[in-house]
Protein backbone atom coordinates (compact mmCIF):
# COMPACT_ATOMS: atom_id res chain seq x y z
CA UNK A 1 0.00 0.00 0.00
CA UNK A 2 1.24 3.48 -0.80
CA UNK A 3 1.98 5.52 2.30
CA UNK A 4 0.17 8.81 2.63
CA UNK A 5 0.98 11.74 4.87
CA UNK A 6 -0.51 15.12 5.48
CA UNK A 7 1.27 18.23 4.31
CA UNK A 8 2.42 20.51 7.08
CA UNK A 9 2.86 24.06 5.68
CA UNK A 10 5.80 26.01 6.94
CA UNK A 11 5.12 29.28 8.73
CA UNK A 12 4.39 31.96 6.17
CA UNK A 13 3.81 29.54 3.30
CA UNK A 14 0.56 29.76 1.36
CA UNK A 15 -1.88 26.91 1.14
CA UNK A 16 -2.76 25.14 -2.05
CA UNK A 17 -5.55 26.86 -3.89
CA UNK A 18 -8.91 25.39 -2.95
CA UNK A 19 -7.54 23.07 -0.30
CA UNK A 20 -6.31 23.46 3.24
CA UNK A 21 -6.07 19.74 3.95
CA UNK A 22 -4.08 18.28 1.10
CA UNK A 23 -2.90 14.68 1.16
CA UNK A 24 -0.08 13.46 -1.04
CA UNK A 25 1.28 9.94 -1.27
CA UNK A 26 4.84 8.88 -1.99
CA UNK A 27 4.26 8.12 -5.65
CA UNK A 28 2.63 11.52 -6.19
CA UNK A 29 5.54 13.12 -4.37
CA UNK A 30 8.05 11.25 -6.51
CA UNK A 31 6.55 12.70 -9.67
CA UNK A 32 7.44 16.17 -8.39
CA UNK A 33 10.70 15.68 -6.54
CA UNK A 34 13.09 12.83 -5.76
CA UNK A 35 14.74 11.35 -8.86
CA UNK A 36 11.92 11.97 -11.32
CA UNK A 37 12.04 10.27 -14.69
CA UNK A 38 12.45 13.62 -16.40
CA UNK A 39 15.29 14.46 -14.05
CA UNK A 40 13.80 17.81 -13.02
CA UNK A 41 12.09 18.99 -9.85
CA UNK A 42 8.89 20.59 -11.01
CA UNK A 43 6.56 22.30 -8.61
CA UNK A 44 4.16 23.97 -11.03
CA UNK A 45 1.26 21.59 -10.42
CA UNK A 46 1.66 21.95 -6.66
CA UNK A 47 0.66 25.59 -6.66
CA UNK A 48 2.44 27.96 -4.32
CA UNK A 49 3.37 25.54 -1.55
CA UNK A 50 7.10 25.60 -0.77
CA UNK A 51 9.28 22.58 -1.42
CA UNK A 52 10.31 22.31 2.21
CA UNK A 53 6.72 22.22 3.45
CA UNK A 54 5.98 19.42 0.99
CA UNK A 55 8.75 17.21 2.28
CA UNK A 56 7.89 16.74 5.92
CA UNK A 57 4.51 15.27 6.71
CA UNK A 58 2.85 14.58 10.01
CA UNK A 59 3.92 11.08 10.98
CA UNK A 60 3.44 8.85 13.94
CA UNK A 61 7.01 7.56 14.07
CA UNK A 62 9.28 8.16 17.03
CA UNK A 63 11.68 11.06 17.34
CA UNK A 64 11.14 14.76 17.74
CA UNK A 65 11.19 17.53 15.16
CA UNK A 66 14.98 17.44 15.16
CA UNK A 67 15.09 13.76 14.18
CA UNK A 68 16.57 12.83 10.83
CA UNK A 69 14.33 10.30 9.07
CA UNK A 70 14.92 7.78 6.33
CA UNK A 71 13.49 8.64 2.93
CA UNK A 72 12.98 5.66 0.59
CA UNK A 73 12.36 6.64 -3.03
CA UNK A 74 9.49 4.75 -4.60
CA UNK A 75 10.86 1.72 -6.40
CA UNK A 76 13.93 1.50 -4.17
CA UNK A 77 12.25 -0.40 -1.35
CA UNK A 78 13.99 -3.67 -2.29
CA UNK A 79 17.32 -2.24 -3.43
CA UNK A 80 18.37 -0.13 -0.44
CA UNK A 81 19.35 -1.47 2.95
CA UNK A 82 16.85 0.88 4.63
CA UNK A 83 14.02 0.09 2.21
CA UNK A 84 11.51 -0.88 4.91
CA UNK A 85 12.19 2.16 7.12
CA UNK A 86 10.53 4.99 5.21
CA UNK A 87 10.11 8.03 7.51
CA UNK A 88 11.49 6.17 10.53
CA UNK A 89 13.89 8.16 12.69
CA UNK A 90 17.47 7.26 11.81
CA UNK A 91 19.52 5.44 14.41
CA UNK A 92 23.29 5.48 14.56
CA UNK A 93 23.44 1.73 15.09
CA UNK A 94 21.57 1.17 11.82
CA UNK A 95 24.46 2.75 9.90
CA UNK A 96 27.07 0.81 11.85
CA UNK A 97 25.25 -2.44 11.07
CA UNK A 98 24.88 -1.55 7.39
CA UNK A 99 28.54 -0.56 7.10
CA UNK A 100 29.61 -3.96 8.45
CA UNK A 101 28.49 -5.61 5.20
CA UNK A 102 30.06 -2.99 2.92
CA UNK A 103 33.27 -3.52 0.97
CA UNK A 104 34.57 -0.19 2.24
CA UNK A 105 32.99 -0.02 5.68
CA UNK A 106 30.86 2.91 4.47
CA UNK A 107 27.09 3.22 4.55
CA UNK A 108 24.77 5.99 3.46
CA UNK A 109 21.07 6.77 3.21
CA UNK A 110 18.75 9.42 1.87
CA UNK A 111 16.74 11.20 4.50
CA UNK A 112 14.63 14.17 5.44
CA UNK A 113 15.03 16.59 8.33
CA UNK A 114 12.65 19.43 9.21
CA UNK A 115 11.42 19.54 5.62
CA UNK A 116 14.91 19.45 4.08
CA UNK A 117 16.37 16.62 1.98
CA UNK A 118 19.58 15.19 3.43
CA UNK A 119 22.05 12.39 2.94
CA UNK A 120 23.62 10.74 5.96
CA UNK A 121 26.93 8.98 5.39
CA UNK A 122 28.92 6.74 7.74
CA UNK A 123 32.68 6.48 7.09
CA UNK A 124 35.10 4.39 9.22
CA UNK A 125 37.25 7.47 9.76
CA UNK A 126 38.42 6.82 13.31
CA UNK A 127 39.52 3.28 12.46
CA UNK A 128 41.33 4.18 9.24
CA UNK A 129 42.81 7.59 10.09
CA UNK A 130 45.56 6.00 12.18
CA UNK A 131 46.74 3.76 9.31
CA UNK A 132 48.55 4.70 6.08
CA UNK A 133 46.26 5.97 3.33
CA UNK A 134 45.33 3.06 1.10
CA UNK A 135 42.70 1.94 -1.38
CA UNK A 136 39.39 0.98 0.20
CA UNK A 137 40.41 2.39 3.58
CA UNK A 138 38.15 5.46 3.56
CA UNK A 139 38.50 8.35 5.96
CA UNK A 140 37.46 12.00 5.88
CA UNK A 141 39.96 14.09 3.92
CA UNK A 142 40.31 17.83 4.59
CA UNK A 143 41.21 19.83 1.49
CA UNK A 144 41.42 23.37 0.16
CA UNK A 145 38.31 24.77 -1.50
CA UNK A 146 38.20 26.89 -4.65
CA UNK A 147 35.32 28.71 -6.33
CA UNK A 148 34.18 27.81 -9.82
CA UNK A 149 36.48 30.55 -11.12
CA UNK A 150 39.46 29.10 -9.26
CA UNK A 151 39.62 31.55 -6.36
CA UNK A 152 40.84 30.09 -3.08
CA UNK A 153 38.20 30.21 -0.33
CA UNK A 154 39.56 28.23 2.59
CA UNK A 155 40.37 24.80 3.96
CA UNK A 156 38.36 21.96 5.44
CA UNK A 157 40.86 22.01 8.31
CA UNK A 158 39.07 25.12 9.56
CA UNK A 159 36.59 22.72 11.16
CA UNK A 160 39.22 22.08 13.82
CA UNK A 161 40.65 25.60 13.86
CA UNK A 162 37.62 27.92 13.87
CA UNK A 163 35.61 27.82 17.13
CA UNK A 164 32.51 29.15 15.33
CA UNK A 165 32.41 25.84 13.42
CA UNK A 166 32.65 23.65 16.50
CA UNK A 167 29.10 22.34 16.08
CA UNK A 168 30.13 20.83 12.74
CA UNK A 169 33.12 18.94 14.12
CA UNK A 170 33.40 15.45 12.64
CA UNK A 171 32.39 12.91 15.26
CA UNK A 172 31.19 9.32 15.50
CA UNK A 173 32.31 8.61 11.91
CA UNK A 174 29.18 10.18 10.47
CA UNK A 175 28.14 13.34 8.62
CA UNK A 176 24.78 14.83 7.61
CA UNK A 177 24.71 16.60 4.22
CA UNK A 178 22.15 19.07 2.89
CA UNK A 179 21.12 17.56 -0.43
CA UNK A 180 19.97 20.04 -3.03
CA UNK A 181 22.33 19.91 -5.99
CA UNK A 182 24.12 23.22 -6.51
CA UNK A 183 23.46 22.90 -10.25
CA UNK A 184 19.65 23.10 -10.56
CA UNK A 185 18.55 22.14 -7.05
CA UNK A 186 17.70 18.54 -7.85
CA UNK A 187 18.22 15.97 -5.10
CA UNK A 188 21.24 13.64 -5.34
CA UNK A 189 20.90 10.16 -3.92
CA UNK A 190 23.25 7.78 -2.17
CA UNK A 191 24.06 4.62 -4.16
CA UNK A 192 20.69 4.69 -5.97
CA UNK A 193 22.18 3.98 -9.38
CA UNK A 194 24.69 1.24 -10.17
CA UNK A 195 27.58 2.74 -12.09
CA UNK A 196 31.26 3.61 -11.76
CA UNK A 197 30.50 6.60 -9.57
CA UNK A 198 28.58 4.68 -6.91
CA UNK A 199 30.14 1.23 -6.76
CA UNK A 200 31.64 0.21 -3.45
CA UNK A 201 35.23 1.31 -3.67
CA UNK A 202 37.27 4.18 -2.26
CA UNK A 203 40.43 5.85 -3.53
CA UNK A 204 42.41 8.55 -1.72
CA UNK A 205 42.85 12.01 -3.13
CA UNK A 206 39.23 13.08 -3.68
CA UNK A 207 39.22 11.96 -7.31
CA UNK A 208 36.11 11.51 -9.42
CA UNK A 209 36.84 7.83 -10.01
CA UNK A 210 36.99 6.96 -6.33
CA UNK A 211 33.49 5.49 -6.12
CA UNK A 212 30.95 5.75 -3.29
CA UNK A 213 29.64 9.07 -4.59
CA UNK A 214 26.52 11.06 -3.97
CA UNK A 215 25.20 11.01 -7.51
CA UNK A 216 22.61 13.39 -8.94
CA UNK A 217 20.78 11.31 -11.49
CA UNK A 218 19.24 14.41 -13.09
CA UNK A 219 22.38 15.84 -14.69
CA UNK A 220 25.21 13.60 -13.43
CA UNK A 221 26.78 15.86 -10.80
CA UNK A 222 28.93 13.90 -8.36
CA UNK A 223 29.97 14.71 -4.81
CA UNK A 224 32.52 12.95 -2.59
CA UNK A 225 31.12 12.56 0.95
CA UNK A 226 34.57 11.75 2.33
CA UNK A 227 36.16 15.04 1.23
CA UNK A 228 35.56 18.11 3.40
CA UNK A 229 36.34 21.59 2.08
CA UNK A 230 35.46 25.23 2.58
CA UNK A 231 33.78 26.85 -0.40
CA UNK A 232 31.47 29.68 -1.50
CA UNK A 233 27.92 29.68 -2.86
CA UNK A 234 25.17 32.23 -3.38
CA UNK A 235 21.44 32.58 -2.90
CA UNK A 236 19.79 32.38 -6.32
CA UNK A 237 17.04 34.82 -5.36
CA UNK A 238 19.02 37.74 -3.98
CA UNK A 239 22.58 36.96 -5.05
CA UNK A 240 23.93 37.03 -1.48
CA UNK A 241 27.16 35.05 -1.22
CA UNK A 242 28.19 32.93 1.75
CA UNK A 243 31.08 30.65 2.67
CA UNK A 244 30.29 27.16 3.88
CA UNK A 245 31.90 23.92 5.01
CA UNK A 246 30.79 20.95 2.97
CA UNK A 247 31.72 18.03 0.76
CA UNK A 248 33.54 18.44 -2.54
CA UNK A 249 31.97 18.42 -5.98
CA UNK A 250 34.04 15.99 -8.09
CA UNK A 251 32.28 16.07 -11.46
CA UNK A 252 29.30 17.15 -13.51
CA UNK A 253 27.73 20.59 -13.97
CA UNK A 254 27.37 21.52 -10.28
CA UNK A 255 29.61 24.54 -9.55
CA UNK A 256 30.46 23.65 -5.93
CA UNK A 257 29.80 20.99 -3.33
CA UNK A 258 27.09 20.49 -0.71
CA UNK A 259 27.04 21.99 2.82
CA UNK A 260 27.21 19.98 6.03
CA UNK A 261 24.54 20.03 8.72
CA UNK A 262 25.60 19.76 12.40
CA UNK A 263 24.10 16.90 14.36
CA UNK A 264 24.12 15.22 17.75
CA UNK A 265 23.22 11.84 19.20
CA UNK A 266 20.09 11.57 21.31
CA UNK A 267 20.45 8.10 22.70
CA UNK A 268 20.81 6.12 19.47
CA UNK A 269 18.91 8.63 17.33
CA UNK A 270 20.53 11.09 14.92
CA UNK A 271 19.23 14.62 15.47
CA UNK A 272 20.29 17.59 13.36
CA UNK A 273 20.86 21.12 14.67
CA UNK A 274 19.44 24.33 13.15
CA UNK A 275 22.79 26.12 12.91
CA UNK A 276 24.14 27.70 9.71
CA UNK A 277 20.69 28.15 8.19
CA UNK A 278 21.96 30.55 5.54
CA UNK A 279 24.01 27.70 4.04
CA UNK A 280 20.81 25.99 2.90
CA UNK A 281 19.26 28.94 1.08
CA UNK A 282 20.89 28.73 -2.34
CA UNK A 283 17.78 27.20 -3.91
CA UNK A 284 15.41 29.87 -2.50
Amino acid sequence: MVRQFRLRPLPGSEELAGSSDTIIDRRQFMRHSFNTAAGVITMASLGSIGFASLLMGATGSSGGDSAVRFWVPTGAEDSTWYGDRHLEAMSYSAFVDAAASSNTGMAGAQGVWSGLPVNVVYVPHEENSVTPVAMNKPRFQFVDGYTESGKYVGSGYELDEDPTLQALSIHDNLIVIFSRCTHLCCIPGWQLVNNDFTKQQWSPGAVDSSGNKLFCICHSSRFDPTTIEKNRNRNRSNGAEFDFIGIRRTGGPAPVGLPLIPWVMSGDLIEALPDFKDWYTYCD
